[in-house]
C-alpha cells in the first residue's frame, strides 16, 4: 500500500482544522501519498471552511483528501468546486438479496426468497445492516430459516392488514380502519413503516 491514512472526527473543527494544516506540510512516514479523511464534513464551521479552503486551494503534491457528508447542501460551494463529487446511492434491493443469499450458500444456510427479501427491505438499502440483521436472524432461527418465524422475530407488519384496510376504504367501512390503527399500536408495529408500506403498495 502506498497511502498513509488518516481519519478526523469533526467534533472540535476548529482543532481538527488546526492539526491537518500543520500535518500536511510533512510528507508521509511510508508510500507516495498521505491521505485525509474527514467524516461528516458539512459540521465544520464557518472559520474551518475558510481555514480548509486555503489548504484546498494549493495543496501538497503526497496529499490527498476524503470529504464524507449527508449533507451536500451544507458544505460551501467553494469547497465543492475544488473537489470530485461521488454520490452514493442506496443499494437496489435485488442487489442485497443476491449478495445475502451468496452469504447464505458459503455458510451453508438455507432461506427462502420470501425471508431474503424481507432482510433486504428492512435494511432499506444499506448492505451493512442487511448483513447485520442476517446475523442476527441465523442466530435466532439457526441454519434454517423461514419466512413466517423471521416475520415473528422482526415483528413485521402482517401483509393481510394492508388489504383489510384498502377493503375497508373501498367499502367506506371506516370503523374497520379505525380498528386496524388499533391492531397495528396493539402489535407494537411502527406507524411511519405501516404507512410507507402502504403508500408502497399504492403506487405498485
Amino acid at each position: 500500500d502506498h497511502r498513509d491514512l488518516h481519519s478526523f472526527p469533526t467534533r472540535r473543527s476548529s482543532d481538527l482544522i488546526r492539526t491537518l494544516r500543520e500535518s500536511v506540510k510533512y510528507a508521509p512516514t511510508k508510500g507516495d501519498y498521505k491521505i485525509y479523511i474527514i467524516d461528516e464534513v458539512h459540521m465544520l464551521t464557518t472559520e474551518s471552511f475558510n481555514a480548509l479552503l486555503k489548504t484546498l486551494e494549493e495543496p501538497p503534491e503526497h496529499t490527498l483528501f476524503i470529504f464524507a457528508t449527508t449533507d451536500i447542501h451544507k458544505v460551501p460551494l467553494t469547497i465543492i468546486s475544488r473537489c470530485q463529487r461521488f454520490d452514493f446511492r442506496r443499494i437496489e434491493l435485488q442487489t442485497i438479496k443476491e449478495l445475502l443469499s451468496e452469504i447464505a450458500v458459503a455458510e451453508k444456510i438455507t432461506i427462502d426468497d420470501k425471508s431474503l427479501t424481507l432482510i433486504a427491505k428492512k435494511a432499506d438499502g444499506a448492505l451493512r445492516d442487511a448483513q447485520s440483521l442476517f446475523d442476527q436472524v441465523v442466530a435466532f432461527c439457526g441454519n434454517n430459516v423461514e419466512a413466517g418465524e423471521l416475520a415473528s422475530m422482526l415483528n413485521l407488519i402482517d401483509e393481510e392488514v394492508y388489504f383489510e384496510l384498502t377493503e375497508s376504504m373501498l367499502s367506506k367501512k371506516f370503523a374497520s380502519a379505525f380498528e386496524i390503527t388499533q391492531r397495528v399500536y396493539d402489535n407494537g408495529w411502527n406507524f411511519v413503516d405501516f404507512l410507507n408500506g402502504q403508500i408502497g403498495r399504492a403506487h405498485v
